[in-house]
């Protein structure tokens, strides 16, 4: 395996990963938001629904989204027809990625609010803000650590995605094939050498991303943390 391919496919799980982040970000922060501060019927079931793809079997998973989003599929053919394809394409991996990341996410966000003292909010009330400026302004800054933590377990979880991958994007080299992909395909074909570097480069950049989240955690509990 040459050099290139090592950065190609490192770059790809990095772009899969940051994506896949950034995109479900809003959805996971607004549910985490919901959990934490209302009350309503058929709230534990949310939260069951929400957690199954961290419970189900990845390619279950995977199966799902294929048949969503194939070209017969009731997503895949909408896209289909205004030119955007989305099974066996980067975008596909991406949707893997934040799908199987996404019960962290929120789940992190949901503690993250649930900690936060909602007397915040009702002075910011009493001061006439609206309720998305409360938000923006309030509980949204007061719940960053938990947030941004969320973020990176969704990301390092996007990172090492391989079975949901694999279904609903397959192992294309040079346009869906992420590291953990790649080790996949390497082991399968007898090539341990080359796999044992991919499982090198996802450490690292796995590791990477965990400290580099700790040091920030850190860094935002001020001197002494």
């Amino acid at each position: 395996m040459s050099g290139s391919e090592l950065l190609a496919m490192s770059l790809l799980t990095l772009r899969v990963g940051l994506a896949a982040t950034l995109a479900s970000a809003p959805l996971a922060i607004g549910f985490g938001y919901l959990l934490a501060r209302r009350p309503f019927r058929g709230k534990a079931l949310l939260q069951a629904v929400i957690a199954l793809p961290m419970v189900l079997p990845p390619v279950a998973v995977g199966l799902g989204l294929l048949l969503l989003v194939a070209r017969n599929g009731p997503l895949g053919g909408l896209l289909e027809r205004v030119g955007l394809p989305i099974a066996f394409t980067p975008w596909a991996a991406i949707l893997a990625a934040a799908v199987v990341g996404f019960p962290l996410f929120v789940r992190a966000c949901e503690q993250a609010f649930v900690e936060t003292s909602p007397r915040f909010e009702a002075v910011a009330r009493t001061l006439g803000l609206g309720p998305l400026a409360r938000f923006v302004r309030v509980s949204l800054p007061l719940a960053r650590r938990g947030v941004f933590y969320g973020a990176v377990l969704a990301f390092t979880r996007g990172l090492g995605e391989f079975g949901a991958t694999a279904v609903v994007a397959g192992i294309l080299p040079g346009r869906t094939e992420t590291l953990a992909l790649g080790i996949w395909s390497r082991v399968q074909a007898g090539d341990d050498r080359a796999a044992l570097v991919l499982c090198a480069a996802s450490f690292v950049l796995a590791l990477g991303s965990m400290l580099v989240a700790e040091g920030w955690l850190r860094r935002s509990r001020g001197p002494g943390a």
